[in-house]
């Protein structure tokens, strides 16, 4: 008997997660269903390869007709748990599942999991780096873009799984071996209600591990040490500064473990404090799972900045072109300001419901600003008066008046502080906008 027989599975939206989900449910047995908010003729593919396995799909919106029946509801990320359809469900006493947690169910091999407002994709895949480097089969999966119901049911020995506060808050069983809380900071309140429903969604991570297991938290970050010490098993820490008993950390560029007796792991050559901090996480993470000192430190330096995480794109003149398309929050998006300096910042978007005011704290290292998206007078009034602010409705107009600002030797650095689906399809397609327009602006501009 497969895991899911005689389930009746309602599967809400046909994104990646839903459409992994579909298949995952069908391939175990259960009768599938999927409703989906978009019309038909937009999810035609996706509705046709699912038919195809005997799952039914319903486009058009969502109905409390299509719960008829059902015996389990597994949601997609981007339904909110205010969301009418989820009101249903939970009015039948239906159980309301994340992807995360069919992978979970589905997993035989132990992971690390890895959570936090910001650094995530780039610390899971140090994490699944090094696991290879180890000689295990490693995949990085979850919200990182290949789903966990997927790489669960591969015959992998390991698993380096991306979390999102969406997905851990539907959860029942998702155990990891090993559990990162990278940082906490004010993200997707429109989506959670308030700060403390966020950061409670982000505390379960570790909600189910005991002896035998290792959370991994931030000893430089207030509000995610006060959550990681509430962990019920082992707790290893990760640090900026020189590690002390029970550490990860650095002195200078040379990246130390204190988590038993000490260990210098090797120089690690970062540009930014955001990379050493994924560095010193995914490093606890790893010798808390078991890897050697050794294939640490030589996976961890294979891994560089990921695409639209602080890449360099362009250089026109003497002035840098940095894509941080992916700082979708203030706090991302000083992260990526943070040690830089004669900066225009490229930012705007949906706030998501969060406070921006203190992108006031970069002003120091800035020469310009340019607003966009539907926050841009919000953003405009943080810096208007303290330096120089210029309004785009494109991202090429964009581009260019942030190269008209800038100093000589200086940075353009887009880094929105903002979701992106106001101007965009989603953080990529905004950060290949902005690198195509350097890299154009680029090509007229001798470099030096």
């Amino acid at each position: 008997m497969t895991l899911f027989s005689g389930e009746r599975a309602v599967v809400i939206g046909l994104g990646a997660s839903g459409v992994a989900a579909a298949r995952a449910l069908a391939d175990e047995g259960a009768s599938v269903r999927v409703t989906e908010q978009r019309p038909e003729e937009r999810v035609a593919r996706d509705a046709e390869g699912l038919a195809s396995i005997g799952a039914e799909v319903l486009a058009g919106g969502h109905v409390p007709e299509h719960l008829d029946d059902a015996t389990v509801v597994v949601t997609s990320p981007g339904v909110p748990p205010h969301a009418p359809v989820l009101a249903w469900a939970a009015d039948r006493d239906l159980p309301v599942w994340s992807e995360l947690e069919l992978g979970a169910r589905l997993c035989p091999v132990p992971y690390v999991a890895i959570t936090g407002t910001n650094g995530k994709t780039t610390t899971t895949e140090m994490v699944a780096a090094v696991m290879r480097e180890s000689g295990l089969d490693a995949v990085a999966c979850g919200n990182i873009g290949y789903p966990f119901s997927t790489a669960a049911r591969e015959k992998h020995d390991a698993l380096a799984v991306e979390a999102s506060s969406f997905q851990l808050k539907f959860h029942e069983s998702f155990h990891p071996r090993v559990s990162v809380l990278l940082n906490i900071a004010p993200d997707h309140l429109d989506w959670h209600g308030s700060l403390e429903e966020y950061v409670r969604a982000k505390a379960r991570i570790f909600e189910l591990q005991n002896d035998g297991d290792t959370h991994v938290g931030n000893r430089d970050d207030p509000t995610a040490f006060r959550v990681s010490e509430k962990a019920p098993c082992e707790v290893a820490w990760f640090t900026l500064g020189r590690p002390q008993r029970g550490e990860v950390g650095f002195d200078g560029g040379e990246l130390l473990s204190k988590l038993s007796g000490d260990d210098a792991l090797g120089p690690l050559e970062f540009g930014t404090d955001a990379l050493r901090a994924d560095a010193a996480a995914a490093a606890a993470a790893l010798l808390s799972f078991g890897i050697s000192p050794e294939a640490v430190t030589s996976g961890i330096e294979k891994v560089g900045p990921m695409p639209h995480r602080g890449e360099v794109v362009a250089e026109a003149g003497s002035v840098t072109f940095v894509n941080d398309s992916k700082a979708t929050n203030p706090h991302a998006a000083l992260a990526g300001l943070r040690g830089r300096t004669k900066v225009v910042l490229i930012a705007g978007g949906l706030s998501k419901g969060v406070d921006l005011s203190p992108l006031a704290e970069a002003v120091p290292g800035l020469s310009g600003v340019v607003v966009m998206g539907e926050s841009a007078s919000e953003i405009a009034g943080i810096f208007e008066g303290k330096v120089a602010v210029r309004k785009s409705e494109s991202m090429d107009e964009a581009v260019e008046l942030a190269f008209s600002l800038a100093p000589e030797g200086g940075c353009v650095l887009l880094a929105p502080a903002c979701a992106s689906q106001d101007m965009f399809e989603d953080y990529r397609d905004r950060g290949e906008q902005f690198t195509e327009a350097a890299v154009r602006l680029a090509r007229r501009v001798p470099r030096g």
